[in-house]
């Protein structure tokens, strides 16, 4: 059974950093392309960033371009995104997911239905 489980949220003031985990298990994700998305309370959930199974193809969100940086470590079948310069708007719920297409080498999707599995989500707290 494919599981995600997304840590290392929590509470920092604006300008701070957090590092967010995701460790999948029931099955290797290193050939496939993996996301960060995010829901604010009361908005739609929003893309904000997809790795390829090639580590260097990424995507990003204008809304955190600049500031956020996706990687992965397919030996441990972990991807993180890694929260520079964090602003009030920032704050949401972070999900990780996994699409489990065989999609091209720079292949980073965006759609949250391109997306078959999703972690329980890590709460993002950005105060002022």
């Amino acid at each position: 059974q494919v599981q995600l489980v997304e840590s290392g949220g929590g509470l920092v003031q604006a300008g701070g950093s957090l590092r967010l985990s995701c460790a999948g298990s029931g099955r290797t994700f290193s050939s496939f392309a993996m996301g960060w998305f995010r829901q604010a309370t009361e908005k739609e959930r929003e893309f904000v960033a997809s790795i390829n199974w090639n580590p260097g193809h990424t995507m990003y969100a204008d809304s955190v371009k600049g500031r956020f940086t996706i990687s992965r470590d397919n030996a441990k079948n972990t991807v993180y995104l890694q929260m520079n310069s964090l602003k009030r708007e920032d704050t949401a719920i972070y999900y990780c997911a996994v699409d489990l297409d065989y999609g091209g080498a720079s292949y980073t999707p965006s759609r949250v239905d391109d997306y078959e599995y999703w972690g329980q989500g890590t709460q993002v707290t950005v105060s002022s």
